[in-house]
């Protein structure tokens, strides 16, 4: 009810600030568990439920399918191997900062879907971790411990 509530007055602000959504591309993606999947309406028009939603390049799922991907890992790797593709020198002062503003923001992007409770997250997150330590010079023999 609270929710039906808030869009309601969504609506009524819209409306007194002489603003329209485009209601038809207005959808319900239900999240948590035992979800009784409630049917809203914005203004006069009811919504329809999505299985999942894209946001920022991120596909969430709704709640009863599997945790969200982000494709910020497969990014990241791609910039690592044009890294180690076309940069000659291996040294720390040329790699880190190429880190910093070519592979980090990737990974910063997701954060928000990352699940420490997920193998598969924790894993993604350390291949990229491993493969940026390999690209600098004296790093590249070092382990990454799984504790």
């Amino acid at each position: 009810m609270a929710l039906q509530r808030d869009l309601e007055w969504l609506d009524g602000w819209a409306e007194s600030n002489k603003m329209k959504f485009n209601k038809s591309k207005c959808q319900v993606l239900p999240f948590g568990h035992n979800n009784p999947l409630q049917r809203y309406r914005l203004g006069t028009v009811w919504l329809d439920s999505a299985l999942e939603e894209r946001d920022l390049g991120v596909l969430v799922p709704a709640a009863e399918r599997e945790p969200a991907v982000c494709p910020g890992g497969q990014e990241c790797q791609w910039h690592l191997a044009w890294i180690r593709n076309d940069v000659a020198s291996r040294s720390r002062e040329v790699i880190l900062p190429l880190y910093s503003v070519l592979v980090r923001p990737h990974l910063e992007c997701c954060v928000q879907f990352w699940a420490p409770q997920f193998r598969k997250d924790v894993e993604m997150l350390e291949r990229v971790q491993r493969r940026a330590t390999r690209l600098v010079k004296d790093l590249e023999h070092k382990t990454v411990r799984n504790d």
